[in-house]
């Protein structure tokens, strides 16, 4: 079994995609918690704080994942608030909006759009997956 350094939360509210996860994850020697909304993960955070969350953006509430990410970062107290968040999105192939454009705007520079660790565009490759989780936590035990 995976040490507690090595527990993610994958929310999506997907269970195909969900169950993908898992076995990529579970593959690698990470144990896995999941949670189909932001109110399932919050208590998901609250009950035992992962080392990384798969976080999706679209969810039964529209975009529940940014919702997610603003209140976990700014309502709860370390550690919690300091979990590594990866977000895991199809809406770049179905939309012109971006969550981390390349360039500055002016007041922002690339990828300070939200405060999360990294974005990743579904299908996501397992080994871009592994790679992106890696670089995020730091090197293995």
């Amino acid at each position: 079994m995976a040490t507690e350094s090595k527990r993610i939360l994958v929310v999506d509210d997907d269970p195909d995609i969900v169950e993908s996860l898992k076995m990529v994850l579970e593959s690698a020697d990470y144990d896995v918690d999941t949670a189909g909304s932001a109110q399932e993960a919050f208590a998901r955070i609250q009950a035992n704080p992962p080392a990384l969350i798969l976080l999706d953006i679209m969810m039964p509430d529209g975009t529940e994942g940014f919702h997610f990410v603003w209140r976990l970062r700014n309502e709860y107290p370390e550690p919690a608030c300091n979990i590594p968040i990866l977000v895991l999105t199809a809406i770049h192939s179905t939309t012109q909006l971006r969550f981390y454009p390349d360039q500055t705007d002016g007041e922002y520079g690339p990828g300070e759009f939200l405060p999360v660790q990294g974005f990743l565009d579904k299908p996501v490759e397992p080994s871009g997956l592994l790679r992106k989780i890696s670089e995020v936590l730091g090197p293995g035990e």
